[in-house]
């Protein structure tokens, strides 16, 4: 499995970015998938996480109402939708995918599978 994560760059405080993650590997629907995102001397924040089936979402406190999460299982693809983007919102942003999660763990950095990176930068 590889993850590549696209969509990042420089927006203001307010504007809206989308992310991606292309998946390439076998059985993508049988994944779940998550984003996290590092910002410079933190440690890996949970995002946002989908079920294999896309029905279910989950998200971290700090973006609940502002970032949602979708797939396309015909695409092999997860999104992160970002709105209302703060400037502690910036970060590396990491997509991740894990065939064996349970809904308790969702949140837990200890994917199998992770993306190498989009930098998304908030700042006017």
């Amino acid at each position: 499995v590889q993850l590549q994560a696209s969509g990042g760059g420089l927006v203001q405080p307010g504007d809206s970015l989308r992310l991606s993650c292309t998946f390439s590997g076998r059985a993508f629907r049988t994944y779940s998938l998550a984003w996290f995102r590092q910002a410079p001397g933190k440690e890996r924040e949970f995002v946002a996480a989908t079920k294999g089936n896309g029905g279910s979402t989950y998200y971290g406190d700090s973006v609940k109402g502002r970032f949602f999460i979708s797939r396309d299982n015909a695409k092999n693809m997860a999104y992160l939708q970002m709105n209302s983007l703060r400037s502690e919102d910036t970060a590396v942003y990491y997509c991740a995918a894990d065939s064996r999660r349970i809904t308790s763990t969702l949140g837990d950095p200890t994917y199998a599978y992770w993306g190498q990176g989009t930098l998304v930068t908030v700042s006017s």
